[in-house]
Protein backbone atom coordinates (compact mmCIF):
# COMPACT_ATOMS: atom_id res chain seq x y z
CA UNK A 1 0.00 0.00 0.00
CA UNK A 2 1.15 3.27 -0.93
CA UNK A 3 0.76 6.49 1.27
CA UNK A 4 -0.47 9.88 0.87
CA UNK A 5 2.47 12.25 2.57
CA UNK A 6 -0.23 13.14 4.82
CA UNK A 7 -1.09 9.54 5.94
CA UNK A 8 2.44 8.64 5.74
CA UNK A 9 2.85 11.65 8.59
CA UNK A 10 0.62 10.87 10.62
CA UNK A 11 1.73 7.28 10.83
CA UNK A 12 5.18 8.20 11.30
CA UNK A 13 4.19 10.45 14.56
CA UNK A 14 2.50 7.79 15.54
CA UNK A 15 4.90 5.33 15.71
CA UNK A 16 7.24 8.25 17.15
CA UNK A 17 4.90 8.60 19.88
CA UNK A 18 4.43 4.70 19.96
CA UNK A 19 8.11 4.45 20.63
CA UNK A 20 8.53 7.37 23.20
CA UNK A 21 5.76 5.40 25.28
CA UNK A 22 7.24 2.12 25.24
CA UNK A 23 10.94 3.29 25.91
CA UNK A 24 9.56 4.89 28.96
CA UNK A 25 7.73 1.53 30.06
CA UNK A 26 10.95 -0.67 29.53
CA UNK A 27 12.59 2.01 31.32
CA UNK A 28 10.27 2.03 34.42
CA UNK A 29 9.53 -2.10 34.49
CA UNK A 30 11.48 -3.44 31.54
CA UNK A 31 9.57 -5.85 29.21
CA UNK A 32 6.87 -6.64 31.76
CA UNK A 33 5.67 -3.16 31.51
CA UNK A 34 4.87 -3.21 27.88
CA UNK A 35 1.01 -3.68 27.57
CA UNK A 36 -0.69 -2.50 24.13
CA UNK A 37 -3.71 -0.78 25.70
CA UNK A 38 -1.51 1.32 28.26
CA UNK A 39 0.70 1.99 24.97
CA UNK A 40 -2.35 3.47 23.19
CA UNK A 41 -4.05 5.57 26.11
CA UNK A 42 -0.27 7.38 26.32
CA UNK A 43 -0.29 7.49 22.37
CA UNK A 44 -3.55 9.14 22.24
CA UNK A 45 -4.77 6.25 19.66
CA UNK A 46 -7.06 3.05 20.00
CA UNK A 47 -4.79 -0.36 20.56
CA UNK A 48 -5.84 -1.27 17.02
CA UNK A 49 -4.62 1.60 15.29
CA UNK A 50 -1.16 0.57 17.10
CA UNK A 51 -0.70 -1.95 14.19
CA UNK A 52 -1.10 0.74 11.65
CA UNK A 53 1.98 2.66 12.66
CA UNK A 54 3.79 -0.88 13.69
CA UNK A 55 3.35 -4.32 12.59
CA UNK A 56 3.57 -5.32 16.32
CA UNK A 57 5.60 -4.94 19.87
CA UNK A 58 8.49 -6.69 18.91
CA UNK A 59 8.74 -3.95 16.38
CA UNK A 60 8.57 -1.42 18.89
CA UNK A 61 10.88 -3.35 21.54
CA UNK A 62 13.99 -3.28 18.73
CA UNK A 63 13.24 0.71 18.06
CA UNK A 64 13.54 1.14 21.86
CA UNK A 65 16.42 -1.13 22.26
CA UNK A 66 18.51 0.69 19.32
CA UNK A 67 17.50 4.16 21.17
CA UNK A 68 19.25 2.49 24.39
CA UNK A 69 22.44 0.88 22.08
CA UNK A 70 22.89 4.65 21.00
CA UNK A 71 22.90 5.80 24.32
CA UNK A 72 25.44 3.28 25.16
CA UNK A 73 26.98 3.99 21.78
CA UNK A 74 27.72 8.11 22.85
CA UNK A 75 29.13 7.49 26.33
CA UNK A 76 31.44 4.77 24.42
CA UNK A 77 32.15 7.17 21.82
CA UNK A 78 33.31 9.82 25.10
CA UNK A 79 36.09 7.17 25.94
CA UNK A 80 37.21 7.69 22.19
CA UNK A 81 36.94 5.02 19.48
CA UNK A 82 40.38 5.33 17.79
CA UNK A 83 42.99 2.73 17.92
CA UNK A 84 45.30 3.31 21.06
CA UNK A 85 49.04 3.46 20.40
CA UNK A 86 50.52 1.04 22.27
CA UNK A 87 49.67 -1.84 24.60
CA UNK A 88 49.43 -0.03 27.53
CA UNK A 89 46.69 2.13 25.78
CA UNK A 90 44.72 -0.48 24.97
CA UNK A 91 44.40 -2.28 28.02
CA UNK A 92 43.32 1.05 29.59
CA UNK A 93 40.84 1.78 26.54
CA UNK A 94 39.07 -1.87 27.20
CA UNK A 95 39.10 -1.41 30.80
CA UNK A 96 37.48 2.14 30.41
CA UNK A 97 35.02 0.54 28.40
CA UNK A 98 34.20 -1.78 30.66
CA UNK A 99 33.75 0.61 33.42
CA UNK A 100 30.99 2.73 31.31
CA UNK A 101 29.39 -0.51 30.41
CA UNK A 102 28.56 -1.59 33.98
CA UNK A 103 28.17 2.05 35.08
CA UNK A 104 25.00 2.11 32.54
CA UNK A 105 24.03 -1.38 33.54
CA UNK A 106 23.20 -0.06 37.19
CA UNK A 107 22.17 3.01 36.11
CA UNK A 108 19.77 2.08 33.46
CA UNK A 109 19.18 -1.98 34.77
CA UNK A 110 15.43 -2.49 33.13
CA UNK A 111 16.64 -1.09 29.87
CA UNK A 112 19.26 -3.41 30.03
CA UNK A 113 17.73 -6.27 30.54
CA UNK A 114 15.56 -5.78 27.77
CA UNK A 115 18.68 -5.80 25.20
CA UNK A 116 18.88 -9.20 26.61
CA UNK A 117 15.65 -10.21 27.52
CA UNK A 118 13.83 -9.67 23.90
CA UNK A 119 13.85 -13.00 22.07
CA UNK A 120 11.70 -12.43 18.98
CA UNK A 121 8.86 -14.40 17.66
CA UNK A 122 10.37 -18.25 16.27
CA UNK A 123 11.30 -17.58 12.52
CA UNK A 124 11.30 -14.04 13.32
CA UNK A 125 14.92 -12.85 12.13
CA UNK A 126 16.82 -9.76 13.96
CA UNK A 127 16.66 -6.44 11.33
CA UNK A 128 19.48 -6.22 9.94
CA UNK A 129 19.74 -2.47 10.97
CA UNK A 130 19.69 -3.41 14.60
CA UNK A 131 22.14 -6.56 13.97
CA UNK A 132 24.83 -3.27 12.33
CA UNK A 133 24.35 -1.17 15.18
CA UNK A 134 25.34 -4.26 17.60
CA UNK A 135 28.26 -5.14 15.25
CA UNK A 136 29.57 -1.02 15.61
CA UNK A 137 29.68 -1.22 19.27
CA UNK A 138 31.80 -4.00 19.11
CA UNK A 139 34.44 -2.10 16.82
CA UNK A 140 35.43 0.12 19.59
CA UNK A 141 36.87 -3.30 21.59
CA UNK A 142 37.86 -4.54 18.12
CA UNK A 143 39.89 -1.56 18.08
CA UNK A 144 42.09 -2.30 20.61
CA UNK A 145 42.91 -5.82 20.26
CA UNK A 146 44.21 -4.91 17.23
CA UNK A 147 46.84 -3.19 19.36
CA UNK A 148 47.05 -6.29 21.33
CA UNK A 149 46.94 -8.73 18.57
CA UNK A 150 48.10 -6.80 15.25
CA UNK A 151 49.12 -10.69 13.56
CA UNK A 152 44.95 -11.51 14.04
CA UNK A 153 42.77 -11.94 11.32
CA UNK A 154 40.53 -9.53 11.43
CA UNK A 155 37.41 -11.99 11.52
CA UNK A 156 38.80 -14.01 14.39
CA UNK A 157 39.53 -10.37 16.17
CA UNK A 158 35.79 -9.94 15.76
CA UNK A 159 34.95 -13.47 17.86
CA UNK A 160 37.56 -12.48 20.58
CA UNK A 161 35.59 -9.15 21.09
CA UNK A 162 32.45 -10.67 21.34
CA UNK A 163 34.34 -13.36 23.73
CA UNK A 164 35.88 -10.63 25.92
CA UNK A 165 32.11 -8.60 26.11
CA UNK A 166 30.85 -12.17 27.07
CA UNK A 167 32.93 -12.47 29.46
CA UNK A 168 32.55 -8.46 30.89
CA UNK A 169 28.68 -9.24 30.93
CA UNK A 170 28.56 -12.44 32.79
CA UNK A 171 30.58 -10.97 35.81
CA UNK A 172 28.10 -7.70 35.34
CA UNK A 173 24.95 -10.00 35.25
CA UNK A 174 26.01 -12.43 38.38
CA UNK A 175 27.06 -8.39 40.03
CA UNK A 176 24.00 -6.56 39.46
CA UNK A 177 21.34 -9.24 39.25
CA UNK A 178 22.70 -10.88 42.75
CA UNK A 179 23.07 -14.43 40.88
CA UNK A 180 25.61 -15.33 43.24
CA UNK A 181 25.96 -12.96 46.22
CA UNK A 182 25.84 -9.03 46.11
CA UNK A 183 28.36 -7.06 45.01
CA UNK A 184 28.90 -2.97 45.20
CA UNK A 185 28.96 -1.05 42.65
CA UNK A 186 32.79 -0.14 43.58
CA UNK A 187 34.13 -4.10 43.98
CA UNK A 188 32.50 -4.69 40.97
CA UNK A 189 34.33 -2.00 39.10
CA UNK A 190 37.58 -2.96 40.76
CA UNK A 191 36.89 -6.56 39.42
CA UNK A 192 36.06 -5.82 36.41
CA UNK A 193 39.59 -3.67 36.21
CA UNK A 194 41.32 -6.79 37.40
CA UNK A 195 39.74 -9.59 34.64
CA UNK A 196 40.07 -7.09 32.00
CA UNK A 197 43.67 -5.84 32.31
CA UNK A 198 44.43 -9.55 33.09
CA UNK A 199 42.90 -11.17 29.75
CA UNK A 200 44.41 -7.83 28.01
CA UNK A 201 48.31 -8.29 29.49
CA UNK A 202 47.77 -11.74 28.35
CA UNK A 203 46.45 -11.29 24.88
CA UNK A 204 49.34 -8.80 24.25
CA UNK A 205 52.13 -11.66 25.40
CA UNK A 206 50.34 -14.12 23.21
CA UNK A 207 50.87 -11.51 20.26
CA UNK A 208 55.26 -11.46 21.18
CA UNK A 209 55.63 -15.62 21.80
Amino acid sequence: MVYEPKTAGRRDKLREALTAAAERAIAAKGLTGLKARALAAEAGCAVGAIYNAVADLDELVFAVNARTLAALENLLTAEGNEAPGSCADAIGHLVRLALVYVDYAAANRPRWRALFDHHPPAGRDIPDWYMADQHRLFGYVEGSLAVLQPDTARDRRALLARSLFSAVHGIVVLGLEEKLQYIPLPVLREQLTLMVEAMGKGLAQQSVT
